[in-house]
């Protein structure tokens, strides 16, 4: 294989990778239509995209695979080549969280309507946010876009957090209304494996365009602060 067609490979890569990204963004967004309006329509379609999403994964961890027995790169290509089979696996599992949260939709369908102490359209705007962000930093290669990606983490924690303090309180409180919350809390807990996902990816974009693994620090500065000792 010539440079420039090696060259090719990686960018057909990336592009089949964003079209799966966007498959997966679509997912997310649908999942949360559906709680919204209560829509089992908009469920089967998110359904049908973990279908795609699935083939897709195959797809490109296979292309990735064979750039990596046929040219055997090195450096910054090598980087990015693992890197898009890692952001191809969260991406993937962003899809199963998609489903589930379109799952737990079609459970509370048949539960009346009650209004819960949450607030999951604004949740799943935070961790979709992180998302579209995170991709953003890989379309960029933008390591600091990527690094303030990894910032937005504890917002999404913090609201899970008080998501169960809350609805675990209802279902103390108010056993008849226990299986809704418990959908509920199950729904916030996908959004929160989203913005794991969308950080795992800020993360593998951090270690393809700068080398860097930031993988378990409790923060960006310290982070950093490793890099540089090293």
């Amino acid at each position: 294989m010539t440079r420039i067609r090696f060259q090719q490979s990686l960018e057909d890569l990336k592009e089949n990778l964003l079209v799966m990204a966007g498959l997966a963004e679509q997912a997310i967004q649908r999942a949360i239509e559906a709680y919204r309006v209560r829509d089992l329509s908009i469920c089967d379609l998110v359904s049908r995209s973990e279908i795609a999403i699935n083939r897709m994964e195959r797809d490109i961890d296979q292309a990735a695979l064979d750039l990596l027995a046929m040219e055997q790169p090195m450096a910054i290509d090598l980087r990015f080549i693992l890197s898009v089979i890692k952001i191809n696996a969260d991406l993937e599992r962003v899809g199963d969280a998609a489903k589930s949260i379109s799952d737990r939709v079609r459970n509370m369908e048949q539960m009346a309507p009650v209004e819960l102490p949450v607030d999951i359209p604004r949740m799943a705007s935070l961790a979709t946010d992180m998302v579209r962000k995170s991709l953003q930093s890989f379309i960029e290669a933008d390591a600091e876009l990527a690094r303030g990606v990894l910032t937005m983490d504890d917002a999404v924690d913090a609201m899970n957090k008080a998501a169960y303090k809350s609805l675990t309180k209802v279902m103390e409180e108010a056993s008849q209304h226990a299986p809704q919350a418990l959908n509920a809390l199950m729904i916030c807990r996908s959004l929160e494996r989203v913005a794991d996902h969308a950080t795992n990816i800020a993360e593998d974009v951090i270690f393809w365009v700068q080398g860097a693994d930031v993988r378990h620090f409790k923060s960006v500065a310290e982070a950093k602060d490793t890099q540089a000792a090293g």
